[in-house]
């Protein structure tokens, strides 16, 4: 009785174990601190169909926004140094791709110079539809203000990518009346 339960137990491990693997065919991770936000994925560039390795892009978007808004709550006002972004793809159409990203910070002098808010907009060995992307953010600004745009960020691979930031209209609405 005691060597079913155990083959039961063992089938169970081994099935979960390469349920999981399926699942898990990739690795991502990204640390921030008050300096910037460093990250890398590091597997296939496409899963059944999706570009998966491109889509790390939106994750470290979203950790750079969240990074920016709470050291904006700790009253340490930074921005994020849009000319010193540093990307790279090594092994794009080879199947398997490691892309690295740091998103360095830069202190400012208040509150309002301040920028809470980070998105991209790019793609894989095409043009970036950024004017498009630009009018989807329109409605995120606080009154009066701009996006701030990273020149065009390329890898030798073939990753484009523009990088965007700017004043969130809910973490930075006192500044609504004050310009840039």
């Amino acid at each position: 009785m005691k060597w079913i339960w155990g083959a039961i137990v063992f089938l169970g491990i081994f099935f979960s174990f390469a349920s999981q693997r399926e699942h898990r065919e990739f690795t991502e991770q990204v640390d921030c601190n008050n300096d910037s936000c460093y990250g890398y994925y590091q597997g296939p560039e496409f899963i059944k169909g999706d570009d998966i390795a491109h889509q790390f892009s939106n994750t470290m978007s979203a950790k750079v926004g969240d990074q920016l808004k709470k050291l904006y709550r700790e009253q340490n006002y930074v921005q994020v140094n849009l000319k010193s972004i540093n990307m790279s793809t090594e092994g794009m159409g080879s199947g398997h791709v490691t892309y690295k990203l740091t998103i360095p910070f830069q202190k400012v002098s208040d509150s309002c110079a301040a920028k809470t808010s980070f998105d991209h907009c790019g793609g894989w060995n095409h043009t970036p539809a950024l004017t498009a992307r630009k009018k989807q953010l329109q409605k995120a600004l606080l009154p009066g203000d701009q996006l701030d745009i990273s020149p065009l960020t390329t890898t030798p691979e073939g990753l484009q990518e523009y990088w965007i930031q700017w004043r969130n209209q809910n973490t930075q609405a006192t500044c609504a009346v004050q310009k840039n």
